[in-house]
C-alpha cells in the first residue's frame, strides 16, 4: 500500500493504535508496522509482545502506556507522541470494553465506565490529533466498531450504544474534515477469535457469549467459520493507505457475511 509523501515530510510515518497489547489491536499494529509505519502501540499495560513481534519482523514501534478512561492521561500521551514524532498520520481507535450485562442490571457507573473507553476516548484522541492532521493536509482515522449494531443480540445494550455512537461520530468527522485531506472510516468486526473474546471464563452470564451462541452465529454467516485477527488486518491496512483516499464516512463490515448490507 502506498502512503502520501505529503504526510511524511522527512519524518517517520506514524500510526497510533489503541488496545495494541493483544488481540485485534496487536494484529493492526503489527500489520501497519509491515506497511512501514512507525507504530505507537497504546494500551493500559505494556505492549511487550506486540513490540517484540514488530521488531522481530524489522518494523519500528514505540510503547505508550495510557489508561483510556483518564482524559488527562490521553492528553499527555498524545502530546508526548506529537512532541517526539511531529504528527500522527493514522489513528486506529481499537480499544474497547465488551461486557455482557442484562439491560435492567446496568447501573450508571457501569454505563459511564464503558462509554469512557469505547466512545469518549476515541472522541478525545480524534480531538488531539486532528489539528496536526489539518496542518499537514493529511490524516486517516479508523474507528473499530462492531457488527452488533446491526444484529439481534441480548446483554449488550451499553456496548451496542457505544459502537453505534462511534459509527455516527465517524460519519460526522468525515463530513467535517474531508476538505482537509482527512478521511474517517469505521471497521465493524464480527465475532473474532482473540484471547479476550474466546476466553471461556468470559462467556455466559457476565461474559461475552456462550459456546452455543458462537456455533449458531457461524451457521448464519455466508462464510461459516469463526473470524480470525488476520481477517481484519487487511481492511485496516487498506483504510490507512492512499488507496482509500476517496473513501470516507463508511463502515466496512468484516464478519463473514453475517450482517449483509
Amino acid at each position: 500500500m502506498k502512503t502520501s509523501e505529503k504526510a511524511v515530510s522527512g519524518r517517520p510515518r506514524v500510526a497510533l493504535v489503541t488496545g495494541a497489547a493483544q488481540g485485534l489491536g496487536q494484529g493492526f499494529a503489527t500489520r501497519l508496522a509491515k506497511d512501514k509505519f512507525h507504530v505507537i502501540a497504546l494500551d493500559r499495560v505494556a505492549c511487550v509482545d506486540t513490540l517484540a513481534a514488530i521488531e522481530a519482523a524489522g518494523g519500528k514501534a514505540t510503547d505508550l502506556c495510557v489508561d483510556l478512561s483518564d482524559p488527562k492521561a490521553i492528553s499527555d500521551g498524545v502530546a508526548k507522541t506529537l512532541s517526539h514524532f511531529g504528527a500522527v498520520d493514522v489513528l486506529v481507535n481499537n480499544a474497547g470494553l465488551i461486557p455482557n450485562v442484562e439491560f435492567e442490571k446496568i447501573d450508571l457507573a457501569q454505563w459511564r465506565a464503558l462509554m469512557a473507553v469505547n466512545l469518549e476516548a476515541p472522541f478525545l484522541l480524534c480531538q488531539s490529533v486532528i489539528p496536526t492532521m489539518k496542518s499537514n493536509g493529511y490524516g486517516r482515522i479508523i474507528n473499530v466498531a462492531s457488527n452488533t449494531v446491526g444484529l439481534k443480540i441480548a446483554g449488550f445494550v451499553h456496548y451496542v450504544a457505544s459502537k453505534g455512537g462511534l459509527i455516527g461520530m465517524t460519519r460526522a468527522l468525515a463530513s467535517e474534515y474531508g476538505g482537509f485531506g482527512i478521511t474517517a472510516n469505521a471497521v465493524a468486526p464480527g465475532l473474532t477469535r482473540t484471547h479476550g473474546m474466546m476466553d471461556p471464563a468470559r462467556r455466559g452470564p457476565g461474559g461475552v457469549t456462550t459456546d452455543q451462541e458462537i456455533a449458531h452465529m457461524k451457521t448464519l454467516q455466508a462464510i461459516p467459520r469463526g473470524g480470525e485477527v488476520d481477517d481484519l488486518v487487511g481492511a485496516v491496512s487498506f483504510l490507512a493507505s492512499d488507496d482509500s483516499a476517496f473513501i470516507t464516512g463508511q463502515t466496512l463490515v468484516v464478519d463473514g457475511g453475517l450482517w449483509r448490507i
